[in-house]
């Protein structure tokens, strides 16, 4: 192939829901809302984790660690999702492309491991309540949240670096609402043929590997809970554990079908709205679901209020 025509793409048009334009003026309404909302409520999160000192242990810390996840992922994506739904210049340089997807990748992957280290931080909790705090001491939380950010970090260098090797012969449309690595995949003039097998290999390793570990361990802590004696102690433990179950659930689930198979035959809408489920919807729920059902994170908050209140009022 003519170098000229490896090197003919210089820029990428995001298509996004461009075939339903009534479609995009309504949800470029609902995702900025969206976006005010999860900037405002991992914020929050972060503050309160950040200021009360008895919210300084290991699954707060974590949690703290995940919002942080959350308003770099929303960051990354959404800004440039409005501006795709709301102007017909839809164009993004090939560095921007290449950010946007460098960034999805190290924040998608950061949370995958972060989500493990949490779902095991409640396994040890629940199930080795004498030995937790040896079990996680520290150390180990600061190792656990090093390891989650330095793989994200692999990830996304490996990955995006290897998406970007291939030759852009055009055309230059990606049929998506940002750049993420299936779609773009699509328009390389190369034969994909390894990285697809290393995307699958992967995605076995970052995303099926700790999710069933994940899974693992609730059944290990559901059957802790049920041995419980007190009914109040089994109610907040289904309900703290719950939380993280849900926002697991959705996040693998969309994540895996999305990157198991770049490739795969589902359509280009059903693709936009997977994505959509794990950029969107996790970084908007983990805040409401980790608060919201948090007798300890509602009275922190409570009293970060309560503090504000006081300042204004002398």
């Amino acid at each position: 192939m003519k170098r000229q025509n490896q090197s003919s793409v210089f820029d990428f048009i995001l298509l996004g829901f461009s075939n339903f334009p009534q479609l995009q003026a309504r949800l470029f309404w609902v995702f900025s809302v969206d976006y005010l909302v999860t900037l405002l409520g991992n914020a929050i999160i972060i503050v309160a984790v950040s200021l009360e000192q008895s919210l300084h242990v290991p699954m707060y810390l974590f949690l703290l660690n995940l919002s942080v996840v959350e308003v770099g992922f929303s960051a990354v994506i959404m800004p440039e999702m409005l501006v795709v739904l709301s102007s017909e210049n839809t164009r993004i340089t090939f560095a921007g492309c290449f950010a946007q997807m460098y960034f999805i990748l190290l924040f998608g992957g950061t949370e995958c491991f972060l989500l493990g280290a949490m779902a095991y931080d409640r396994f040890a909790a629940i199930c080795h309540p004498l030995s937790y705090p040896v079990t996680m001491n520290n150390r180990v939380f600061t190792k656990l949240v090093i390891f989650s950010w330095v793989s994200g970090i692999m990830v996304a260098t490996v990955q995006t670096s290897w998406v970007f090797s291939f030759p852009f012969c055009g055309p230059n449309e990606i049929n998506h609402l940002f750049c993420e690595t299936p779609p773009v995949l699509e328009l390389t003039c190369a034969d994909t043929f390894l990285f697809e097998i290393y995307a699958f290999t992967g995605t076995i390793l970052i995303v099926m590997v700790p999710f069933l570990l994940i899974l693992l361990s609730y059944v290990r802590i559901l059957f802790a809970i049920l041995k419980m004696p007190s009914t109040t102690g089994r109610q907040k433990a289904f309900s703290t554990c719950a939380s993280h179950l849900t926002s697991v659930t959705l996040f693998y689930g969309t994540a895996n079908m999305t990157y198991l198979q770049p490739k795969s035959g589902y359509s280009p809408e059903t693709k936009k709205l997977m994505s959509l489920a794990y950029t969107l919807l996790t970084p908007l729920l983990n805040p409401l679901i980790y608060s919201l059902r948090n007798s300890e994170m509602k009275r922190v908050l409570l009293k970060v209020w309560q503090r504000k209140v006081d300042l204004h009022t002398f």
